[in-house]
């Protein structure tokens, strides 16, 4: 198996710095095989590539977006007759359109079934994306547009509400990818990846953890059932008497035991006990609100936002919360975890941006922004 990863981006955006960073980070102990497709005579570092152990195939008689598919086809299959590769890295001209490198990678890729295309990402130098936006706007906006990832350059030395702009500028043209805001030396090569990948839902995760939380306590339940029938008729009332109590008074219940999960789901008025066993996943009970963001948080901040957010009474019910910011000295990352009336904050590694995440019922999305001062 072959991986195919495109690293498109305007001439000057930090292609080769990324591609340096993520062979010695990321790729090494691999077979690298790097397709150039400069446009005019400005190339890549062969020097350090070389050295890295990175074969070079240069194609610089054409953009790939310009020349023939079946040249472009007959130079990819060439180099996997050549070096079968565990990787091949193309970069395709500054000036050229992603949508047409993908269709040519996806051309190839039907003949050649041992190809897949890992990623296709775009390197935008964050202090130039308004003025590329207006000047460029047919190939800077086809290379944000179909990127599976948007990394950001030049961040470190951005103003944090001119980076916002720039954030807010791309989000617009693509909605899905995942836009790395964090500095590159603040990142490993893995997590770079991990971004380039499309990054992982923390919403996930959060269903994820409060999915087993429910199998462990459902099959606790179980267990416990059996074992009042083995007592006999008295612990069976009395198991009775103490459902038809929790069902009345569920918020009363859910405030003398933040911590345990299973009444965290009864005091929204959902029944965990009902619902798993009619086959219902906590994902069909419970809805999540989540973000990216560069905003940087103080650590009072972050203080005051999980105290009313884990007392409070004005965002709907919050099963979980979860997330990682960058703090305001701007190289420290501060990580939370919440569940009603606790919370934890600790400092933690940097991520590919800020995330946060929220799993509850009833979830006040316009609320949630304000408490977060995203709005």
């Amino acid at each position: 198996m072959t991986q195919i990863d495109i690293i498109s981006g305007f001439l000057g955006a930090g292609k080769t710095t990324l591609i340096k960073k993520l062979l010695s980070e990321a790729f090494q102990g691999q077979k690298n095989v790097l397709i150039e497709n400069e446009f005019g005579e400005i190339g890549i570092d062969g020097g350090f590539l070389k050295d890295a152990g990175v074969e070079i195939t240069e194609m610089n008689s054409g953009c790939i977006c310009c020349s023939l598919v079946g040249d472009f086809g007959a130079a990819l299959k060439k180099v996997l007759e050549d070096y079968s590769p565990d990787r091949i890295i193309i970069e395709p001209s500054g000036v050229g359109k992603l949508s047409d490198v993908i269709a040519a990678v996806e051309r190839v890729q039907k003949e050649s079934p041992e190809l897949q295309l890992h990623s296709f990402v775009t390197v935008v130098d964050a202090t130039k994306a308004r003025i590329y936006m207006k000047n460029f706007g047919e190939f800077f906006n086809n290379q944000v547009e179909h990127a599976s990832a948007i990394l950001l350059s030049r961040t470190q030395s951005m103003d944090e509400g001119k980076l916002n702009a720039a954030v807010n500028l791309l989000r617009a043209k693509n909605a899905k990818a995942a836009i790395l805001t964090t500095p590159w030396d603040q990142l490993t090569g893995a997590q770079i990846v991990s971004a380039m990948e499309g990054g992982h839902s923390l919403a996930e995760e959060l269903m994820e953890e409060i999915g087993r939380t429910h199998q462990e306590d459902d099959e606790h339940e179980h267990h416990h059932h059996h074992h009042d029938h083995d007592h006999g008729h008295e612990h069976h009332h009395d198991h009775e008497e103490h459902e038809h109590h929790h069902e009345h008074d569920h918020e009363h219940e859910h405030h003398h035991d933040h911590g345990d999960e299973c009444d965290a789901c009864c005091a929204c008025g959902h029944d965990h006990h009902h619902h798993h066993h009619d086959g219902h996943d906590a994902d069909e009970i419970f809805t999540s609100w989540g973000r990216e963001t560069p905003r940087k948080y103080s650590r009072e901040e972050l203080q005051d936002i999980l105290s009313s957010l884990a007392m409070g009474q004005d965002y709907g019910y919050i099963l979980r919360a979860k997330g990682m910011v960058p703090c305001e000295d701007g190289q420290t990352w501060l990580h939370f975890d919440l569940v009603p009336e606790e919370f934890q904050i600790r400092e933690g590694a940097a991520d590919y941006t800020g995330r946060l995440c929220v799993i509850g019922s009833d979830l006040k999305e316009d609320q949630l922004e304000k408490l977060f001062l995203l709005a």
